[in-house]
Protein backbone atom coordinates (compact mmCIF):
# COMPACT_ATOMS: atom_id res chain seq x y z
CA UNK A 1 0.00 0.00 0.00
CA UNK A 2 1.44 3.30 -1.41
CA UNK A 3 1.62 6.30 1.38
CA UNK A 4 -1.00 7.95 -0.37
CA UNK A 5 -3.38 5.04 -0.30
CA UNK A 6 -2.48 5.35 3.66
CA UNK A 7 -3.32 9.11 3.60
CA UNK A 8 -7.15 8.56 2.09
CA UNK A 9 -7.65 5.57 4.20
CA UNK A 10 -6.85 7.44 7.20
CA UNK A 11 -8.75 10.79 5.86
CA UNK A 12 -11.76 7.95 6.15
CA UNK A 13 -11.74 8.61 10.45
CA UNK A 14 -13.79 11.32 11.91
CA UNK A 15 -11.35 11.59 14.60
CA UNK A 16 -10.22 14.43 13.55
CA UNK A 17 -12.98 16.39 13.71
CA UNK A 18 -13.40 16.12 17.37
CA UNK A 19 -12.20 19.42 18.08
CA UNK A 20 -14.57 21.21 16.54
CA UNK A 21 -17.66 19.19 15.66
CA UNK A 22 -18.60 18.78 19.24
CA UNK A 23 -18.17 22.87 19.67
CA UNK A 24 -20.63 23.27 16.72
CA UNK A 25 -23.25 20.58 17.41
CA UNK A 26 -23.01 22.20 21.00
CA UNK A 27 -23.93 25.40 19.44
CA UNK A 28 -26.24 24.49 16.94
CA UNK A 29 -28.28 22.51 19.40
CA UNK A 30 -27.72 25.34 22.29
CA UNK A 31 -28.80 27.87 19.60
CA UNK A 32 -32.08 26.55 18.65
CA UNK A 33 -33.45 25.27 22.48
CA UNK A 34 -32.62 28.65 23.79
CA UNK A 35 -33.35 31.13 21.46
CA UNK A 36 -36.37 29.13 21.08
CA UNK A 37 -37.15 29.01 24.87
CA UNK A 38 -36.43 32.77 25.81
CA UNK A 39 -39.03 33.80 22.66
CA UNK A 40 -41.60 30.86 23.46
CA UNK A 41 -41.13 32.08 27.37
CA UNK A 42 -41.42 35.58 26.37
CA UNK A 43 -45.02 34.76 23.60
CA UNK A 44 -46.22 32.83 26.65
CA UNK A 45 -46.45 35.60 29.58
CA UNK A 46 -48.15 37.85 27.09
CA UNK A 47 -45.35 40.24 25.63
CA UNK A 48 -45.37 39.65 22.05
CA UNK A 49 -44.26 43.29 21.42
CA UNK A 50 -40.57 42.04 22.74
CA UNK A 51 -40.42 39.02 21.31
CA UNK A 52 -38.31 40.19 17.77
CA UNK A 53 -36.28 41.84 20.87
CA UNK A 54 -35.82 39.23 23.11
CA UNK A 55 -34.98 36.99 20.20
CA UNK A 56 -31.82 39.24 18.21
CA UNK A 57 -30.63 39.48 21.86
CA UNK A 58 -30.65 36.31 22.68
CA UNK A 59 -28.77 35.35 19.57
CA UNK A 60 -26.31 37.64 20.22
CA UNK A 61 -26.05 37.27 23.61
CA UNK A 62 -25.99 33.66 23.63
CA UNK A 63 -23.47 33.34 20.47
CA UNK A 64 -20.96 35.68 22.61
CA UNK A 65 -21.33 33.55 25.61
CA UNK A 66 -20.85 30.46 23.49
CA UNK A 67 -17.34 31.62 22.20
CA UNK A 68 -16.00 32.95 25.48
CA UNK A 69 -16.75 29.79 27.31
CA UNK A 70 -15.74 27.48 24.32
CA UNK A 71 -12.10 29.11 24.22
CA UNK A 72 -12.02 29.53 28.04
CA UNK A 73 -12.66 25.53 28.84
CA UNK A 74 -10.90 24.11 25.80
CA UNK A 75 -7.59 26.62 27.04
CA UNK A 76 -8.22 24.88 30.51
CA UNK A 77 -7.61 21.96 28.97
CA UNK A 78 -4.74 22.95 26.90
CA UNK A 79 -3.24 23.73 29.84
CA UNK A 80 -3.10 20.50 31.77
CA UNK A 81 -2.26 19.03 28.65
CA UNK A 82 1.04 21.08 28.38
CA UNK A 83 1.39 20.67 32.25
CA UNK A 84 1.84 16.68 31.76
CA UNK A 85 4.10 16.99 28.69
CA UNK A 86 6.40 19.26 31.34
CA UNK A 87 5.94 16.63 34.03
CA UNK A 88 6.97 14.02 31.39
CA UNK A 89 9.77 15.84 30.38
CA UNK A 90 11.13 16.13 34.10
CA UNK A 91 10.33 12.16 34.43
CA UNK A 92 12.38 11.40 31.15
CA UNK A 93 15.40 13.72 32.04
CA UNK A 94 15.39 12.38 35.52
CA UNK A 95 14.71 8.51 34.96
CA UNK A 96 14.81 7.46 31.20
CA UNK A 97 15.26 3.80 32.10
CA UNK A 98 11.76 3.69 34.21
CA UNK A 99 10.11 5.74 31.88
CA UNK A 100 11.33 3.12 28.96
CA UNK A 101 10.19 0.64 31.66
CA UNK A 102 6.69 1.74 32.11
CA UNK A 103 5.84 2.45 28.12
CA UNK A 104 7.34 -1.38 28.30
CA UNK A 105 4.09 -1.99 30.59
CA UNK A 106 1.82 -0.23 28.23
CA UNK A 107 2.76 -2.33 25.61
CA UNK A 108 2.22 -5.50 27.06
CA UNK A 109 -0.66 -4.45 28.63
CA UNK A 110 -2.06 -3.65 25.30
CA UNK A 111 -1.35 -7.73 24.27
CA UNK A 112 2.27 -7.42 23.34
CA UNK A 113 4.95 -10.56 24.66
CA UNK A 114 7.37 -8.39 26.78
CA UNK A 115 10.23 -9.09 24.83
CA UNK A 116 8.69 -7.60 21.97
CA UNK A 117 7.30 -5.02 24.30
CA UNK A 118 10.59 -3.32 25.31
CA UNK A 119 11.83 -4.09 21.32
CA UNK A 120 8.90 -1.35 20.63
CA UNK A 121 9.68 0.85 23.58
CA UNK A 122 13.35 0.63 22.84
CA UNK A 123 12.37 2.02 19.50
CA UNK A 124 10.36 4.38 20.54
CA UNK A 125 13.01 5.71 22.55
CA UNK A 126 15.36 6.26 20.22
CA UNK A 127 13.08 7.92 17.91
CA UNK A 128 11.09 10.33 20.25
CA UNK A 129 10.65 9.53 23.65
CA UNK A 130 8.18 12.26 24.49
CA UNK A 131 6.00 11.37 21.90
CA UNK A 132 5.54 8.35 22.60
CA UNK A 133 5.17 8.21 26.20
CA UNK A 134 2.55 11.49 25.54
CA UNK A 135 0.34 9.34 22.83
CA UNK A 136 1.02 5.98 24.27
CA UNK A 137 0.91 6.98 28.11
CA UNK A 138 -1.48 10.01 28.04
CA UNK A 139 -3.27 10.18 25.24
CA UNK A 140 -2.26 12.89 23.98
CA UNK A 141 -2.55 13.18 20.04
CA UNK A 142 -2.81 15.85 17.21
CA UNK A 143 -5.41 14.84 15.58
CA UNK A 144 -7.36 14.99 19.06
CA UNK A 145 -5.72 18.50 20.60
CA UNK A 146 -7.91 21.09 21.65
CA UNK A 147 -8.11 24.45 19.55
CA UNK A 148 -9.50 27.07 21.53
CA UNK A 149 -10.05 29.41 18.64
CA UNK A 150 -11.20 26.94 16.54
CA UNK A 151 -13.78 25.68 18.86
CA UNK A 152 -15.20 29.45 20.15
CA UNK A 153 -15.74 30.27 16.36
CA UNK A 154 -17.57 26.72 15.47
CA UNK A 155 -19.20 27.29 18.83
CA UNK A 156 -20.24 30.74 17.83
CA UNK A 157 -21.12 30.64 14.20
CA UNK A 158 -23.57 27.09 14.84
CA UNK A 159 -25.23 29.16 17.64
CA UNK A 160 -25.73 31.78 15.63
CA UNK A 161 -27.59 29.89 12.51
CA UNK A 162 -29.01 27.38 15.09
CA UNK A 163 -30.96 30.68 17.08
CA UNK A 164 -32.13 31.99 13.06
CA UNK A 165 -34.11 29.29 12.84
CA UNK A 166 -37.23 29.46 15.79
CA UNK A 167 -35.78 33.62 15.25
CA UNK A 168 -37.50 33.01 11.41
CA UNK A 169 -40.35 31.11 12.91
CA UNK A 170 -41.53 34.65 14.75
CA UNK A 171 -42.14 35.90 11.03
CA UNK A 172 -43.66 32.52 9.43
CA UNK A 173 -47.65 33.06 9.11
CA UNK A 174 -49.42 30.68 11.52
CA UNK A 175 -53.31 29.80 12.52
CA UNK A 176 -52.37 30.87 16.54
CA UNK A 177 -50.01 32.17 18.36
CA UNK A 178 -46.20 33.23 17.42
CA UNK A 179 -45.16 30.67 19.66
CA UNK A 180 -46.28 27.45 17.34
CA UNK A 181 -44.42 28.53 14.67
CA UNK A 182 -41.53 29.19 16.92
CA UNK A 183 -41.82 25.79 18.18
CA UNK A 184 -42.55 24.63 14.21
CA UNK A 185 -39.53 25.82 13.39
CA UNK A 186 -37.36 24.53 16.23
CA UNK A 187 -38.60 21.17 16.06
CA UNK A 188 -37.27 21.04 12.29
CA UNK A 189 -33.86 22.52 13.22
CA UNK A 190 -33.52 20.26 15.74
CA UNK A 191 -34.04 16.96 13.31
CA UNK A 192 -31.85 18.41 10.99
CA UNK A 193 -29.27 19.37 12.97
CA UNK A 194 -29.36 16.19 14.72
CA UNK A 195 -28.86 14.49 10.94
CA UNK A 196 -26.31 16.67 10.57
CA UNK A 197 -24.32 16.26 13.57
CA UNK A 198 -25.18 12.26 12.84
CA UNK A 199 -23.78 12.24 9.30
CA UNK A 200 -20.22 14.34 10.26
CA UNK A 201 -19.60 12.00 12.96
CA UNK A 202 -20.08 8.64 10.68
CA UNK A 203 -23.12 7.98 13.49
CA UNK A 204 -26.83 6.04 12.67
CA UNK A 205 -28.50 8.46 12.00
CA UNK A 206 -31.77 8.11 14.68
CA UNK A 207 -30.55 7.56 18.28
CA UNK A 208 -28.83 11.59 17.45
CA UNK A 209 -31.47 12.51 16.37
CA UNK A 210 -34.23 11.61 18.41
CA UNK A 211 -31.83 12.07 21.35
CA UNK A 212 -31.26 15.95 19.71
CA UNK A 213 -35.40 16.46 20.02
CA UNK A 214 -36.01 14.78 22.92
CA UNK A 215 -34.08 17.61 24.70
CA UNK A 216 -35.05 20.17 23.01
CA UNK A 217 -38.20 19.81 22.92
CA UNK A 218 -38.20 19.31 26.84
CA UNK A 219 -36.11 22.57 27.47
CA UNK A 220 -38.94 24.94 25.67
CA UNK A 221 -41.73 22.61 27.10
CA UNK A 222 -40.32 23.95 30.51
CA UNK A 223 -39.63 27.13 29.38
CA UNK A 224 -43.18 27.83 28.25
CA UNK A 225 -44.78 26.48 31.22
CA UNK A 226 -42.73 28.88 33.57
CA UNK A 227 -44.02 31.66 30.71
CA UNK A 228 -47.69 30.37 31.37
CA UNK A 229 -46.80 30.85 35.21
CA UNK A 230 -45.70 33.74 34.89
CA UNK A 231 -48.53 35.20 32.45
CA UNK A 232 -51.41 34.02 35.08
CA UNK A 233 -48.91 35.66 37.89
CA UNK A 234 -49.01 39.02 36.36
CA UNK A 235 -45.44 39.27 36.70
Amino acid sequence: MSLEEVYQRNLEHRTHRAGWLRAAVLGANDGLVSTAALMIGVAAAGKQDFLITAGVAGITAGAMSMAVGEYISVRSQNDIEESDRLIEIAHLAADPEAELQELQQIYIERGLTPALALQVALEMHRKDPLEAHLRDELGQHPNTKARPVQAAVASAISFTLGGLIPFAGAFAPTLGTKAWSIVGFTLGGLVLTGVVSARTAGSKLLSPTLRVLFGGTLGMAITAGIGKIANISGL
